[in-house]
């Protein structure tokens, strides 16, 4: 891109004497394009404001200064406040010179023995500032540690403006010189830099699991021409408030964004089409060709049926594995290991499975800064099952009052291993109301031909 603006200058410099003079900010409306220079430009009285949650924040934009001289900027997603529980979902970057922090993007606190607990997440590296959340006589509200100064950010959008050019007559000609080069050259070296980073996910992919097959086939495709539309689109929050967690449960956070997953969505209603019209010349077959806007709907529609069955396998998968791995952990815990180091034996003796995978994202956020507690709540709600909600949150309230776990969990395993049994039982009792359907369409047929067939021979031939 560098080069791209050098050329363009050099062209520029040889046309003549062309006066352009502009004028453009650094700061946007857009919560994405909000970077520390916007931050450290705008004049406003930064301070350490206590902020009650409520529905009315969600969308509010928040800029943020830290003690160690580091600026962010946080976006309230949604918010959740009741009698029982406060949640806060928001997205948060704080920026370190050339590099930046992703906070955690959601915090929660509930009520435990009649008392509300608090709960907070990192807004650095060090741990040095934080947003804590707590619940007070007038409800519950976020509050920053000491030295963290904070500002609503209500920055509009700069307009660029330019001056006339002096040479009216060579103008329209010199532009579209160079809106055809720029259009060229950009298109080649987005062809390089997307091939540059094909092959850079494709050596990653080789290296960890491999993609489902409907992903490997169809990424070429989706993220290459719609994924940039729908990164364009004004609804992307709220598309990606939508399916964030949806594909947390199915186990695709690292291989696909949501708004990855919503162009996949728009992608399958060419491919719908498509795939209806290959099997229609490979088959010879004289198919109506009006069902090709249906096969478009079906397309678009495809992708959710497709992930709510990677949901409910995983989830299955988790139950499934669960009262063993509890067992392993109440061991690991009476062995005289603490729970985190519990959790390490499980993930280096236990066989591979879902919740597996889950252990080893807990250990990973457990070293970055997030307390067990955070960790816990994060994987329920990566989750998203009963049975694992029930888990943590007894973890969690063992932790809080500094109860010993191992008698918990052996209880835990008894009661997974009774629940598993009975379900067990009730799929077996279903069985045999499933198995009758089939039963009748294709046994009484040969029964009745059984039956009666001797009997229409023996009055062919005459016989009474």
């Amino acid at each position: 891109m560098h080069v791209l603006i050098r050329n363009v200058l050099i062209i520029l410099a040889l046309i003549g004497p062309c006066k352009f003079a502009w004028s453009q900010g650094v700061c946007s409306k857009d919560f994405s394009q909000v970077g520390p220079a916007c931050i450290n430009s705008i004049n406003k009285n930064f301070q350490a404001l206590k902020i009650a949650l409520s529905r009315e924040l969600e969308g509010n934009i928040y800029i943020f200064k830290t003690p160690n001289g580091e600026v962010g900027k946080f976006k309230i997603s949604s918010v959740t406040v009741n009698k029982e529980i406060c949640t806060l979902y928001l997205d948060a970057v704080t920026f370190t010179g050339d590099q930046t922090f992703v906070p955690n993007s959601s915090i929660s606190i509930g009520r435990a023995r009649n008392q509300w607990l608090e709960n907070r997440i990192y807004l650095d590296k060090e741990g040095s500032s934080a947003l804590e959340l707590r619940r007070g006589n007038s409800g519950c509200g976020m509050v920053f540690s000491e030295g963290v100064k904070v500002a609503l950010y209500d920055q509009q959008p700069v307009i660029t403006k330019y001056e006339e050019n002096n040479i009216l007559f060579y103008a329209p000609l010199v532009l579209i010189f160079i809106a055809i080069f720029l259009i060229v050259r950009v298109f080649l070296e987005e062809q390089d830099k997307f091939k540059t980073q094909e092959a850079l996910e494709e050596a990653e992919n080789a290296k960890g699991k491999n993609q489902h097959l409907f992903i490997r086939v169809t990424r070429p495709f989706y993220k290459r021409y719609f994924v940039p539309l729908v990164q364009g689109s004004k609804n992307k929050q709220s598309l990606r408030t939508k399916y964030r967690q949806k594909l947390a449960n199915a186990g695709l956070t690292k291989e696909m964004t949501p708004e990855e997953f919503v162009a996949l969505k728009f992608f399958m209603i060419l491919g719908g089409p498509f795939v209806f019209l290959a099997f229609r010349w490979v088959l010879e077959e004289n198919w109506d060709l009006s069902y090709t806007p249906l096969m478009a709907v079906a397309g678009y529609f495809y992708p959710e049926m497709w992930l709510s069955g990677l949901i409910a396998k995983r989830k299955n998968n988790i139950l499934l594995a669960m009262p063993f791995i509890v067992d392993m952990l109440a061991l690991s815990v009476e062995a005289g290991l603490d729970f985190m180091a519990a959790i390490q034996r499980v993930i280096e003796k236990a066989p591979a499975s879902p919740l597996v995978e889950e252990f080893e994202t807990l250990i990973r956020e457990t070293r970055i800064g997030s307390s067990r507690a955070e960790g816990l709540r994060q994987m329920s709600w990566r989750i998203n099952t009963i049975e694992i909600n029930s888990f943590c949150a007894t973890l969690i309230a063992a932790d809080s009052v500094g109860a010993s776990i191992a008698p918990i969990l052996k209880q835990l395993s008894n009661e997974l291993r009774v629940k598993r049994s009975s379900r067990a039982e009730q799929l077996g009792a279903t069985a045999a109301t499933k198995i009758l359907f089939p039963m009748i369409l294709f046994i009484m047929p040969a029964v009745i031909i059984a039956i009666f067939a001797p009997m229409a021979l023996s009055a062919m031939n005459g016989n009474p």
